[in-house]
């Protein structure tokens, strides 16, 4: 079973940045699709960034393009997701996902590329303050 366990998050000014990181076990996670997901209580949980197995292809969210980051480190089983330019509107609880399901690379290139994740972490807490 996977196990995903996310670090970084905390709380910064409006403008600065942050880099959270999310460390997979539990299965081979070289063949795993890898994402990052936000909610806000009271809101349905959004799509932040996806990323395929090799790492080539990315995804982002409509409202982070241009200022959010994801990327792999194989070897070492983590998904980083480098937050740049925040504004107060990303805070939120940012968790770490993951699709494991064979051709997980297929289900990211459809609409929405979010469909296919399935298994998600405890979630780490980002705020950004005025």
């Amino acid at each position: 079973q996977v196990q995903l366990l996310e670090s970084g998050g905390g709380s910064v000014q409006a403008g600065g940045s942050l880099r959270l990181a999310c460390v997979a076990s539990g299965y081979p996670y070289q063949w795993m699709c890898m994402g990052w997901f936000r909610q806000v209580p009271g809101k349905e949980r959004e799509g932040v960034a996806g990323i395929s197995i090799n790492g080539n292809n990315t995804y982002y969210g409509d409202s982070v393009k241009g200022r959010f980051t994801i990327s792999r480190d194989n070897p070492q089983n983590t998904v980083y997701l480098q937050m740049n330019s925040l504004e107060p509107v990303d805070t939120a609880m940012y968790y770490c996902a993951t699709d494991s399901r064979p051709y997980c690379n297929a289900r990211l290139a459809g609409r929405p590329w979010s469909a296919g994740f399935d298994t998600w972490g405890q979630g780490t807490q980002v705020s950004v303050s005025p």
